[in-house]
């Protein structure tokens, strides 16, 4: 049989199905079945069920559940990872500013001596910027500068995410003896 022979209506193939093939009569009556013009299953569904959204939101909730923690953890992992960064850059700076002036920024002088001629004594002998500006910790204070240094010489410091002298996990402090 051909195709251009196959009568084209729904109706007029259920009636022609007889003189089919039993294989040929389980195909066609299968096709029939999940087409929506033949009235078959397919077209009587048209949605989820509230069994089938609720499964889908529990899996939602505990992919989430999973998920939202470690991505705020690292958050904070970056923000102490960057501290550490400026406050090598920072010690970096401070070293060069010694090779070239035989001493560290006073206190009184800071950090900023990195960035701008310090007016105050002792005056730098042969000072360049070694900046071209003062970072601000990760939370956006200043970091801190100690001459003399409690751990070494001199100390640089960030006090963490709460502000506050010493701390533990992310509120402790990073400083250049780490």
């Amino acid at each position: 049989m051909r195709l251009s022979t196959l009568p084209t209506s729904f109706n007029a193939l259920s009636r022609c199905r007889r003189s089919l093939s039993p294989w040929l009569q389980r195909h066609l009556a299968a096709a029939l079945a999940r087409c929506p013009a033949a009235g078959g299953r397919a077209g009587r569904q048209r949605g989820f069920t509230l069994i089938e959204l609720m499964v889908v939101l529990v899996i939602i909730g505990v992919l989430a559940a999973l998920v939202v923690p470690n991505v705020l953890d690292r958050a904070d992992d970056a923000r102490v990872t960057a501290a550490r960064t400026d406050v090598n850059n920072l010690m970096q700076a401070l070293k060069l500013y010694r090779l070239d002036n035989q001493r560290y920024p006073s206190a009184e002088q800071g950090l900023q001596a990195l960035v701008v001629r310090p007016t105050a004594a002792p005056a730098p002998i042969n000072w360049k910027p070694y900046l071209d500006k003062l970072p601000n910790d990760p939370w956006g204070r200043p970091y801190q500068y100690l001459n003399p240094g409690i751990k070494a010489e001199v100390d640089v410091l960030s006090l963490g995410a709460d502000g506050q002298s010493g701390g533990e996990g992310r509120n402790a402090d990073i400083g250049s003896w780490q």
